[in-house]
């Protein structure tokens, strides 16, 4: 593991403790520094509390607070929860990465873009949504509407 990320993750580990009940308030601490929980972070993290990396991963994947790749200039949130998804969410998605030559959750090769998803961003009676930057919600989308919104940040 690189030697900068090693004292923002003892740091927590001192603050928090080792039992796998302070496993959350580790990760979220160590993101906070560090800006994300790349995989040698995560690796270091088991070890040191002793803790299965599938395990963490599962907590990792399941929050969608926590990110495993450093943010672009500009992140793109889709929502594939029901509603989204029934009403087009998979293909709002589809047309960003389309668009961008990119696959979820990657970084356009010149650092400007990326698409996340998550379960849920509380629109559902705008379905389907999507969150531009944390604070610019788009909502009642098609593909075409996505990508002129997307073409605005370009």
């Amino acid at each position: 593991m690189e030697s900068e990320k090693i004292p923002a993750v003892d740091k927590e580990i001192r603050k928090w403790g080792t039992k796998h009940e302070s496993l959350i308030q580790v990760l979220h601490g160590t993101q906070e520094s560090l800006g994300y929980l790349p995989e040698e972070v995560l690796t270091y993290i088991a070890k040191k509390m002793n803790v299965s990396l599938s395990k963490i991963y599962g907590v990792v994947t399941f929050y969608n607070f926590f990110k495993l790749t450093k943010d672009a200039e500009h992140v793109i949130t889709t929502c594939l929860g029901t509603a989204c998804y029934v009403k087009g969410g998979e293909a709002i998605l589809n047309a960003l990465c389309n668009r961008l030559d990119i696959k979820p959750n990657e970084i356009t090769k010149d650092g400007r873009f990326t698409v996340r998803t998550v379960r849920c961003v509380g629109c559902c009676g705008f379905a389907p949504v999507m969150v531009v930057d944390g604070k610019d919600i788009h909502g009642k989308l098609t593909p075409e509407t996505a990508i002129d919104i997307l073409e605005k940040y370009m």
